[in-house]
């Protein structure tokens, strides 16, 4: 049997890289990186190559599932979309529409038909219960966006092609390839950068991929990116080192801001922010000196209760140093489509709105039209008028992914109706009555739609699906379109097509008669998403047609990042404001937290961390991404370890707010002194899961610990970093020697002397012989 080859978008995170997938009759048998992709250029990781493991993976379901008498049934797709029809329009009458709410998680945002027919789900169902897991990582980078350029999506992005230095702040692009920084082959770009004489600066509590490869490492206090920024930014403006560069005709609020910093001096900052101030010095005079430079942050800045503000301090940081909208600074991307940053009129708009509406039982913000993923639980325990008695789930994992997990799982056991759009049955989803699964996303067609808008090189690309969708398997677009009609109080057996049809004619009726025009002629012959992208392209900047970037392999190539100003900004003033009203207000926090002492309770401080195998909880159920050492362990550096009687291999107990988890110890003199950190989404051991694989070593769910009542407040974003938890060793610290006959000290010295005598691998001798030197607190010869 022949072999075929296939282009495909990889859409298991944020990277988006090209594959080439081989396929011989029905069966997959590579996977490579795609040379002639114009964005990852045949870059690939462990991920892409998984496709093929997620593709036979014999737990992913592939039929519906109904919920009787406490057990899952296999069902056909009618009897599946009747029971929810039976259950849902009931419910609504009785308790109004604010009783359903929907919960999406980030693999929605890589499937096309999930990202644009999600939206109609949300309509039909009316609901302001709107939950997803942007408000666990990304909300603060949203928050500055729509307020200083006027939408949440217009985000300025580091030209690393061009770049002369780059200082990454809680970020590790080396393992995710970019976050809200579409940049495969992060590693690859870094070395140019610095083959031609640029300059990688990490600040990170860990020694992260990222850090390995830089110029130059900073350890920062879990929390502290705060007062770095500040000192910063109070060390540029003091010295009369700002310029506004390609901003300075767009930029208001410079003297404020000024006024606003004075308080910040990077003296004053060092203690609370762990870097001394010589040194927070030295990096604003480079920020502000070098031609070509720019700061990112991600997840580590946002996942904290100065989430925001963190955001907002870097971006200024950018702007007031010369380095917004300037070539080998930060540049905004220009889709080819779905960007609102490239629609209406430009340089002008109606900004973003905020606080539209708050949750009902912690007032929590709204922000983009959702409310914090912590508030979940307590919306469906707390009784009262728009009490949570219904859920969809779309691609999500909250009891995981999401804090206090344990209290959200017997909330979600506690509703009258849930149905979740899944290929797994998971810890979120064995609480649901109806499953619906999708295709596998190599029986699926791919436009990414809002990547584009943050890529590190402007382009359009499209890849159709490589194998066949099962007979009677509808797409995933078409299992949203049904139940928004059950929602509206249709037949649950209606013509999808026709509905389709139906809502993109009363869609485009709203637009111009020119646009109208356009847009029947870019639709003519197509439906589902795949009309909407014709559309959307061929409205959008570069005016392309759909049928031409299908007929190029590896996507349109349009250009590098250009300047965008002012034409990007769609704030009311058509100025970008330095001084929004909130996130000044927001620095008296700060002033509280500096009087504080900087050590905290004397508790050790929890982080997260992120592997390039494991972007999402599923992805321990593939062979080629769970195969290897264990990877949910504890890291702790060797004087913690040594402080707590803790060895490599051992288990430690972590206890926070009455919950406890135990995990084993790995000491390394990565992460600096007083931190912990555990990965996410991990803790595979609840009853009722089918992921056989990860079910073998489940790991702990770090999330277990940390609180749903802990927020940024300005965005709601929950906060996961720099939480204090109480270590107690287990072992060692609750008497080793009288369990087990023989001190640390004489195991591990017996361990050392088998290693030598049978360990080949002289890396394994040395590990064991640091373990005993921690232990012992002398060197072993």
């Amino acid at each position: 049997m022949q072999d075929t080859h296939h282009y495909r978008i990889c859409p298991l995170c944020e990277a988006c890289c090209g594959l080439s997938v081989t396929v011989r009759g029905e069966q997959v048998v590579a996977v490579r990186g795609y040379e002639a992709d114009v964005l990852s250029q045949g870059y690939i990781c462990p991920k892409g190559v998984a496709l093929k493991d997620l593709h036979e993976d014999p737990d992913r379901l592939r039929q519906p599932l109904i919920k009787r008498n406490g057990v899952f049934e296999k069902a056909t797709w009618e009897e599946a979309y009747a029971e929810v029809a039976r259950r849902l329009l009931p419910l609504q009458q009785a308790h109004g529409k604010n009783a359903v709410g929907l919960v999406a998680g980030n693999p929605s945002s890589h499937k096309m038909g999930l990202m644009l027919y999600l939206p109609r789900l949300l309509k039909a169902l009316a609901t302001q219960q709107f939950f997803s897991a942007a408000t666990l990582d990304q909300i603060p980078r949203h928050v500055s966006s729509g307020l200083l350029f006027g939408h949440w999506m217009t985000v300025p992005i580091p030209d690393i092609a061009r770049s002369q230095w780059l200082m990454v702040i809680g970020a590790n692009p080396l393992a995710s390839n970019g976050s809200m920084w579409t940049v495969p082959d992060f590693k690859g770009k870094a070395k140019a950068m610095q083959a031609r004489g640029g300059r990688l600066i990490v600040i990170d509590p860990r020694r992260t991929e990222t850090a390995a490869m830089a110029d130059e490492h900073h350890f920062i206090r879990p929390r502290g990116d705060v007062y770095l920024l500040l000192g910063m930014l109070h060390t540029v403006l003091g010295q009369g080192w700002d310029k506004l560069g390609a901003a300075h005709d767009w930029v208001q609020g410079l003297d404020a801001l000024r006024e606003a910093v004075k308080p910040f001096s990077p003296e004053r900052m060092q203690d609370h922010c762990g870097i001394d101030a010589a040194t927070i010095h030295r990096l604003a005079y480079e920020l502000a000196h070098t031609p070509k430079a720019a700061i990112y942050g991600r997840i580590g800045t946002c996942t904290q209760e100065f989430g925001t503000t963190n955001t907002w301090l870097m971006d200024v940081l950018n702007i007031v140093t010369g380095h917004l909208d300037e070539e080998g600074g930060t540049l905004f991307a220009k889709a080819a489509a779905f960007a609102a940053n490239t629609s209406g009129r430009p340089g002008v708009g109606r900004g973003v709105p905020t606080s539209r509406f708050s949750s009902r039982v912690s007032q929590a913000p709204e922000v983009m039209g959702e409310v914090p993923i912590g508030c979940l639980a307590e919306e469906i325990e707390t009784p009262g008028a728009g009490q949570l008695k219904a859920l969809f789930t779309i691609a999500t994992n909250p009891v995981l992914s999401a804090p206090n997990g344990e209290r959200l799982a017997k909330a979600l056991s506690s509703l009258e109706l849930m149905v979740s759009l899944d290929i797994y049955l998971n810890e979120t989803t064995r609480h649901a009555d109806v499953i619906l699964p999708g295709p596998s996303p190599l029986e699926d067609m791919h436009y990414d739609v809002p990547y584009p808008q943050m890529a590190w090189r402007n382009q359009a690309r499209f890849s159709g699906p490589v194998l066949q969708r099962p007979a009677g398997m509808p797409t995933e677009w078409q299992s949203l379109l049904r139940l928004s009609a059950i929602a509206q109080g249709m037949d649950a057996a209606l013509d999808v097509d026709a509905f389709d049809d139906q809502l993109f004619a009363n869609d485009i009726a709203k637009l111009p008669l020119e646009a109208q025009q356009i847009a029947q002629t870019a639709a003519a012959g197509l439906r589902g998403p795949e009309r909407l992208l014709a559309v959307a392209l061929k409205a959008g900047p570069y005016a392309l047609d759909l049928q031409a970037v299908k007929n190029a392999p590896g996507g349109v190539d349009l250009g590098p990042l250009t300047p965008r100003l002012p034409e990007v900004l769609r704030t009311p003033t058509g100025m970008i404001d330095l001084v929004p009203q909130a996130l000044v207000a927001d620095l008296t926090r700060v002033q509280q937290a500096l009087a504080q002492p900087p050590g905290g309770t004397g508790q050790m401080l929890l982080i997260g961390r992120r592997d390039v195998r494991s972007n999402n909880s599923w992805m321990h159920n593939l062979p080629l991404l769970a195969k290897g050492p264990m990877r949910c362990t504890a890291l702790m550096h060797p004087k913690d370890g040594q402080r707590l009687g803790l060895f490599d291999g051992g288990q430690v107990v972590l206890k926070n707010a009455g919950q406890s988890l135990q995990a084993e110890v790995q000491l390394t003199d990565t992460v600096m002194p007083g931190v912990v950190s555990l990965p996410h989404g991990w803790g595979h051991d609840l009853a009722g899961v089918q992921l056989g694989l990860a079910g073998q070593r489940p790991g702990v769910n770090i999330n277990a610990l940390l609180s749903e009542d802990w927020r940024d407040p300005l965005s709601g974003n929950a906060v996961l970093s720099g939480v204090p938890v109480e270590v107690v060793g287990v072992g060692h610290a609750q008497g080793y020697d009288q369990l087990t006959g023989e001190s640390d000290k004489d195991r591990l010295l017996t361990q050392w002397a088998h290693s030598v005598e049978t360990e080949p691998d002289f890396e394994d001798v040395r590990a064991v012989s640091d373990n005993v030197n921690a232990v012992a607190g002398d060197s072993v010869h």
